[in-house]
């Protein structure tokens, strides 16, 4: 049985996966129809229930990082989830507005996590469950690292040039157990922050309404 996920309701087969036990909160409260607790352990809140569309789909929190994403995916594969898909922010390398919501194309590995698991270089979305989000979002490569506060010299700047539209810390995780394990993965990102040239934070009240159009983008991309 899993550790660290302690189940309370039904595992759907396709999960969303905000890193914010918070926004989790938020997601299943505008997509479920009244959504019942599947996890509370840890402080990694998710939830359960029928969404809009009728079908089955759990929400659940990843907390922050490579290695505490792995380990809830980890679990939820090993309980049936089939279908992943990542609902989380970003902080912009290239020119791009706050709110604006980017699907991940490839994301570019600098991070130990995800080369533990044998990303080399790129990790990959699943191109099905990608296209259908960039119906709906502008479709980038990111860069998935390990340090929230990095202070190395010009490595934004370096990132930058080898393509990376934004940064972020838990897709290129997701994408390489996806692969691993042959499951369906990808990855919605709101921007809310601006790195390069000068940086920009969000409010928490645009951020509340990007993540609810998150969360509508996600559940039609996983319909």
């Amino acid at each position: 049985m899993p550790i660290h996920l302690h189940p309370t309701a039904e595992l759907a087969p396709r999960v969303m996966l905000p890193g914010d036990p918070g926004r989790a909160l938020l997601l299943a409260q505008e997509l479920l129809e009244e959504p019942r607790m599947f996890n509370h352990n840890r402080g990694l809140w998710g939830y359960s229930g029928l969404a809009r569309d009728g079908e089955p789909l759990t929400i659940q929190s990843t907390g922050m990082g490579g290695p505490s994403a792995a380990i809830v995916v980890s679990e939820l594969i090993e309980l049936g989830a089939r279908r992943l898909l990542r609902v989380g922010t970003c902080g912009a390398l290239a020119p791009a507005s706050l709110g604006e919501l980017l699907a991940v194309r490839e994301a570019l590995v600098q991070d130990g996590t995800s080369r533990a698991l044998g990303a080399d270089g790129r990790a990959l979305p699943t191109a099905r469950l990608a296209a259908a989000l960039g119906r709906s979002a502008r479709a980038v490569t990111v860069v998935s690292t390990d340090l929230f506060y990095d202070e190395r010299a010009g490595i934004e700047a370096a990132w930058a040039a080898a393509g990376a539209h934004a940064v972020e810390m838990e897709a290129a995780t997701l994408f390489a157990l996806a692969a691993r394990h042959g499951c369906e993965a990808a990855a919605l990102l709101i921007v809310s922050d601006l790195v390069l040239p000068t940086r920009a934070r969000i409010d928490t009240e645009a951020l509340r309404a990007a993540e609810r159009r998150a969360g509508e983008v996600a559940l039609a991309a996983l319909a």
